[in-house]
């Protein structure tokens, strides 16, 4: 048993952030930050420093951002830290057999799942494509293969009916950083106690693409899609296109959606619009959604209603593909 570990951190942002923030916070020594370079962003591409790198200058850590984890240099920067953990949250590399080595208890690894279900890297989205009620945060041993270690402890969180992805983003990367600083108390006082996860158990994710997020209209539910609006805002984006009377399609982004009843709207096709009293209603195969918040071609997000105002929707606009012709 000891009062304190000494902490390695490596991750990103944003998930990784609040968890840096809670271990730089608790009892335990953190000794270095680890995070990927900094890169070129907005419009006039500068170089700007990450949330993770910024946050550990602040808690006056040293910081390393090295351009792969997978040369012996790394490892060896590591090993002179001589950490008793390595704590990562969404670091974007996997690590190899020579870091996962170094810490003198464990590498640890946070991620956004109940373990084992979703593995990989969208836990978040596949948990609300899937219809799932809960979700939560796991602390696992990290081994070679992907988020396949044993568990160390859960903490799990009812999904909101509503919640979009970001959303649920936010608040698991908090319990998160509760759940690693529980994690490295476990440890300190001898009571950690590892569990091999259920392989029969075993649901995989794989990392998303930006056509992930277009929304194939024929083949959707109303609850498909209003699963699959939640699943993609704020990225990649649930993405269609407008299409008016003769006039060419432009994109449109759904933020947000619900269910409505398609008696309030009989004999529509698949992806025809209909504002009545200042709402937005999309027909799909058999059902109906509404569509509350949206985002035209080069405007922000805002409310159907704002959108209706200050647009003519003619008679016959639709969502998806060409206009159909009798």
């Amino acid at each position: 048993m000891t009062d304190s570990l000494r902490v390695v951190f490596l991750g990103s942002p944003p998930f990784g952030t609040p968890v840096l923030q809670a271990i730089g916070a608790s009892r335990h020594e953190l000794s270095l930050v680890v995070t990927r370079p900094d890169l070129p962003r907005g419009r006039g591409r500068t170089v700007e420093r990450g949330a993770v790198a910024e946050l550990g200058d602040q808690l006056g850590v040293p910081v390393l951002q090295p351009k792969t984890t997978r040369d012996g240099s790394f490892a060896e920067a590591l090993r002179k830290q001589r950490p008793d953990v390595l704590i990562v949250a969404s670091y974007g590399e996997i690590l190899n057999k020579e870091v996962l080595a170094v810490p003198a208890i464990a590498p640890l690894n946070i991620h956004a799942s109940l373990l084992p279900r979703h593995r990989g890297s969208s836990p978040i989205q596949a948990a609300i494509l899937a219809g799932d009620t809960e979700t939560g945060v796991s602390v696992q041993r990290m081994v070679l293969a992907l988020d396949a270690g044993d568990l160390l402890l859960e903490r799990s969180t009812e999904i909101g009916e509503s919640e979009r992805a970001g959303e649920l983003h936010d608040r698991l990367s908090s319990l998160a950083g509760a759940a690693a600083v529980d994690a490295l108390d476990l440890l300190a006082s001898g009571d950690a106690v590892f569990s091999p996860q259920d392989e029969a158990l075993v649901t995989m994710t794989r990392r998303l693409q930006k056509n992930d997020g277009r929304l194939e209209l024929a083949d959707m539910s109303a609850e498909d899609f209003v699963r699959h609006v939640r699943a993609m805002t704020p990225w990649p984006g649930a993405r269609t296109d407008l299409f008016k009377g003769d006039e060419k399609g432009v994109p449109f982004t759904v933020h947000a959606a619900r269910r409505a009843d398609i008696s309030l709207w009989a004999g529509a096709a698949s992806g025809d619009l209909h504002a009545v009293d200042g709402r937005l209603f999309l027909a799909l195969s058999a059902e109906c959604v509404e569509l509350t918040m949206i985002q035209p071609a080069g405007k922000r997000p805002m409310p159907a209603g704002d959108f209706l105002r200050g647009a003519r929707l003619d008679e016959g606009a639709r969502l998806g593909g060409a206009p159909c012709r009798d």
